[in-house]
């Protein structure tokens, strides 16, 4: 049994892993072990950056008085 992967250092570093893995995948060419590691490894990508995200969320409802409000880039706020 292969040991869980140690966790990205960021949102961004597990999105990256995540979009290598995916094109890793949709190459074909891997065996399917392989693809089978590597889905598990996705799955585990995926919900770190969930979690990630809901983090965010909860940290834009505490600024914005527990409301959550849609950005609006086109005016700055």
């Amino acid at each position: 049994m292969a040991k869980p992967a140690k966790a990205p250092a960021s949102f961004e570093t597990a999105l990256a892993q995540l979009e290598e893995l995916i094109q890793a995948m949709e190459s074909g060419d891997m065996p399917l072990e392989t693809a089978l590691t590597s889905y598990k490894n996705g799955i585990e990508l995926v919900r770190f950056c969930q979690a990630k995200l809901g983090d965010a969320e909860q940290q834009l409802k505490v600024l914005e008085n527990n409301e959550l409000k849609p950005l609006d880039i086109a005016n700055g706020a």
